[in-house]
């Protein structure tokens, strides 16, 4: 497990597997979000195994899917809302760490300007200069 954190309460990290939970506690998180869907994923780290094993860890487990079809304003409030609610540290993987880091740019925006955005994901090692374009039409919409 290597989480890297994009702020105080949220980190990110590549697939965890099940063996991880007693960790993942220990770092001080209390939930786990799973942006990793299934089909991408043997049995053994599908939602089904890791929400147990988290459980059983005393941790909440969350899954929310994303693929680029599924990055959707509901999910990228959604994302928002499981972080925003936690009672404390929250923890996202995805095989990579990137969507993880994408949707929670998304959400950010309105709240941070762009550049600070860009420059937290990047300090976490997420380069999303790629997603700028996005990030600006999503900000001149809500500004």
């Amino acid at each position: 497990m290597t989480p890297r954190q994009i702020t105080p309460r949220y980190h990110v990290t590549p697939q965890i597997t099940p063996e991880d939970m007693p960790a993942v506690k220990a770092a001080g998180f209390v939930r786990v979000i799973c942006n990793r869907p299934d089909a991408e994923n043997p049995p053994a780290l599908q939602a089904e195994a890791m929400a147990e094993a988290a459980k059983a860890a005393g941790l909440e487990f969350e899954v929310l899917p994303l693929t680029h079809q599924t990055m959707t304003p509901e999910n990228v409030a959604r994302q928002k809302a499981l972080i925003d609610d936690a009672a404390g540290p929250v923890l996202a993987y995805c095989a990579s760490g990137t969507r993880c880091t994408v949707i929670w740019a998304l959400g950010q925006v309105g709240a941070q300007g762009v550049d600070e955005i860009l420059t937290q994901a990047a300090q976490a090692g997420y380069d999303l200069a790629g997603l700028r374009p996005t990030l600006d039409a999503l900000a001149a919409q809500k500004g």
